[in-house]
């Protein structure tokens, strides 16, 4: 039985948890994957090239 009190949906505040923790996680992604595609080092270079491909993020 469930209790009159108790919500099937998640509240506003996991939301907001959820969302900012999906943003943060694509602001972060697009700073490795721009970092590295701009990044002058031809190890780091190296290291992400197959990535930045499989993205379609243009390093030649």
């Amino acid at each position: 039985m469930i209790d009159q009190n108790t919500t099937i949906e998640p509240s506003v505040q996991a939301r907001a948890r959820a969302m900012t923790a999906a943003l943060v996680a694509m602001a972060f992604g697009a700073f490795v994957v721009a970092g590295v595609g701009f990044a002058g080092a031809m190890e780091i270079h190296n290291a992400a090239h197959d990535s930045r491909h499989s993205f379609a993020f243009p390093c030649h």
